[in-house]
Parts: C-alpha cells; structure tokens; sequence
C-alpha cells in the first residue's frame, strides 16, 4: 500500500513539475493542481496509512492511540482541496482575462512559434 501512494505521488509530483514548465498558461495552472494534489497526498500520508482502523471511539472501550488514525491530517487535507479549487478557478479568470486583453495564452504574452 505505502509503495503504491509514493508512486502515486511521485508520478503527481513529476507531470506537475513538467507541466510547470510549459509555455503555456493553461499548462502551468493544470501543473500547480498536480503539484497541489501530491502535496495532499502526502500529507495524508503522515498520519498513516490504516486499512480496518476505527474512525470513531466506542463507549466502554479502551482507548489505543496505536489503533487509530489521526484526524488532523485529514482535516488539513480537506481543507487544502477546498482552497485549492478556488484558487485554480480564480488561476482560471486570470487566465481568460489575460487571454483577452493580450491575444495569447503564452505565459511571457508571446508566440514563439
């Protein structure tokens, strides 16, 4: 399972990167989302990876942290998808609005064909 999330973060850490890379603009915003989402799930990650693990404490039971996942990651995590997709759709606006007044959607407002 762990090698699996690494290469599913490495393979959204690396086309990102690339995608960053690129001339254009709409490429460079599909690279930060990329970017955005092997951050997420890295830090989700951190908090372990349990397959089984109760999500809620039980009445009567004894409490075993070992046992447990840990909440906060996953809360960051939401928390991050949820500023991410506003940030990519205000990313989007800009990018309309760029394309409009310039004619282009090159990231330095060129052709370089």
């Amino acid at each position: 399972m762990e090698l699996i999330v690494t290469l599913a973060i490495a393979a959204l850490t690396g086309s990102g990167v690339w995608l960053l890379l690129r001339p254009r603009t709409f490429q460079v915003i599909i690279g930060l989302a990329l970017l955005s989402y092997a951050v997420n799930l890295f830090i989700f990650s951190m908090g372990r990876l349990r397959v089984g693990a109760a999500a809620v404490l039980e009445k009567g039971q004894a409490v075993d942290p070992a046992r447990l996942t840990d909440p906060v990651p996953q809360a960051l995590v939401l928390t991050a998808i949820v500023i991410g997709f506003a940030t990519t759709a205000l990313f989007l606006v800009v990018l309309l609005a760029s394309r409009g007044l310039t004619g282009t959607d090159h990231v330095d407002g060129r052709d370089h064909d």
